[in-house]
């Protein structure tokens, strides 16, 4: 083996085509690229996902995780500590938490959070508990009863 015998395999080497060169050469005038237009164009590509000024496939999609729910429960939340002020046995819903002040706003129906300490058994109606609030209302002697507000 020589270096002079070190030659590439036949038909694996190709010319170049030579662009705009003269009729003659075969790939002159337009260079293989027909008439005009943006594909003709010097640097003349859109970018990968353009199509045409609409708005693309990958911005029209919602991104994965975390899709946004459609039509989302909107709660008005309470947390269990807020309602340790109130008298023992009271009778606890969305409009008496508003009449007594604790309340400002109605943003939708009750839904009861556990966080802090509640020593006073009461008797609540809501539309949702978490398990943390649940169980302190129920050792501290209180009930929990689900009630479904209709929407409107």
């Amino acid at each position: 083996m020589r270096l002079n015998d070190a030659v590439p395999k036949a038909g694996s080497k190709k010319r170049p085509r030579r662009l705009g060169r003269g009729v003659s050469a075969g790939q002159g005038a337009s260079a293989g690229k027909g008439m005009r237009g943006q594909k003709a164009r010097s640097g003349g590509s859109t970018r990968p996902g353009f199509e045409g000024g609409q708005q693309p496939l990958y911005k029209r999609i919602p991104k994965l995780k975390h899709f946004t729910v459609i039509n989302r429960r909107e709660y008005t939340t309470i947390n269990v500590s807020k309602l340790a002020s109130l008298p023992a046995n009271t009778e606890v819903t969305l409009d008496s938490l508003i009449a007594a002040g604790i309340v400002t706003t109605n943003d939708g129906p009750l839904k009861i959070l556990g966080d802090g300490e509640l020593s006073v058994p009461l008797n609540i109606k809501a539309a949702a508990f978490t398990a943390g609030a649940r169980s302190k209302i129920e050792a501290a002697g209180g009930t929990c009863e689900i009630i479904e507000k209709a929407k409107g």
